[in-house]
């Protein structure tokens, strides 16, 4: 069964460089198929040869043929990392479709793409520096979030792609100095839909714990617009919620004295001590993390204000008046 499921693989990755454009592309389609359904199939896929060709189409004309080879890419990726990472040029072939996101490379091409990026990172973390010193990808990632004609799927992809980049301390250096904190906060601000919102958080929270996060913050006010988000008039998510304490927390820890007291001013300027409201609350109905996460915060902000000493000391009651 293995024997003649490695025959109709190689059978069908050789038509990949078939001199006809309709069979390479009838193979592709059958791959895409295959590897979405077959798990089993995927490593034998990559063994076929399959990777240099898809990665090769990734630069073609034909939407539906990026497509197909974008797709497959990502299916495979779920099982076959070490393949993937291994050959050569793949990264390159990633980076153009991304990069031509608003040109030649069809959005649904640049989304696969963006979550072949994400399914590489999320799981391996050695090839989190890796893809890191490729500044062309994490160019283009904070190209497609902050592009307005950018289809709502593709940010969303392109942030979880931040996101795993960001996993890596070193690589947020990296991606402030491409202008993510700007294209971040454009996104808190301006987009309505909730999960982008959600998802732009999660990276900002990553991204602010370096020490070059200070200034790129204070050039947009971030500190006062993640405060905001505490307040519970926003009507933000418990995740947002979250997502900001961590931004906050880690913007104090990593920015030096002058951050910590820009956020300290930041939270204690809230409308009817909103931020503070929204602080509490994650550590009374956060997540675990988001509750030790909101205690420490209070930690470096409360002032002294004996009101919240039963979170600090870690006792839980079921509410606090504020």
């Amino acid at each position: 069964m293995e024997t003649a499921k490695r025959r109709t693989m190689s059978s069908i990755v050789s038509k990949l460089s078939s001199v006809s454009e309709q069979t390479r592309a009838a193979a592709l389609a059958e791959l895409r198929l295959i590897s979405k359904q077959d798990p089993d199939s995927r490593l034998i896929i990559a063994d076929a040869g399959a990777i240099p060709y898809l990665a090769e189409t990734l630069y073609s004309s034909s939407h539906s043929s990026q497509e197909n080879a974008a797709a497959t890419l990502l299916n495979l990726s779920i099982t076959s990392r070490e393949p993937l990472m291994s050959s050569r040029g793949l990264l390159d072939a990633l980076s153009h479709a991304l990069r031509h996101h608003d040109t030649t490379t069809s959005p649904a091409a640049v989304q696969s793409s963006a979550a072949t990026i994400y399914s590489l990172l999320i799981a391996e973390e050695s090839y989190r520096p890796i893809i890191g010193s490729k500044r062309d990808i994490i160019f283009s990632l904070v190209h497609i979030i902050r592009y307005p004609s950018s289809h709502p799927r593709s940010i969303k992809d392109a942030l979880k792609a931040l996101f795993a980049i960001a996993l890596y301390p070193m690589n947020r250096s990296t991606m402030i100095s491409l202008g993510a904190i700007p294209a971040l906060f454009s996104l808190i601000v301006k987009d309505s839909r909730c999960g982008i919102v959600e998802d732009a958080t999660a990276v900002m929270a990553q991204v602010a714990g370096c020490e070059e996060s200070e200034d790129g913050m204070r050039r947009v006010s971030g500190a006062n617009v993640l405060a905001d988000l505490l307040d519970p008039c926003t009507g933000s998510t418990l995740r947002i919620k979250e997502n900001s304490v961590g931004a906050l927390l880690n913007l104090a820890r990593c920015g030096g004295d002058e951050a910590r007291s820009e956020v300290a001013a930041a939270v204690a300027s809230g409308a009817d001590e909103g931020a503070m409201e929204g602080i509490v609350y994650v550590a009374e109905n956060g997540s675990v993390k988001g509750r030790k996460k909101a205690i420490d915060l209070l930690k470096l902000v409360n002032g002294g204000d004996s009101r919240f000493d039963y979170l600090i000391n870690e006792v839980n009651p079921n509410s606090i008046s504020i």
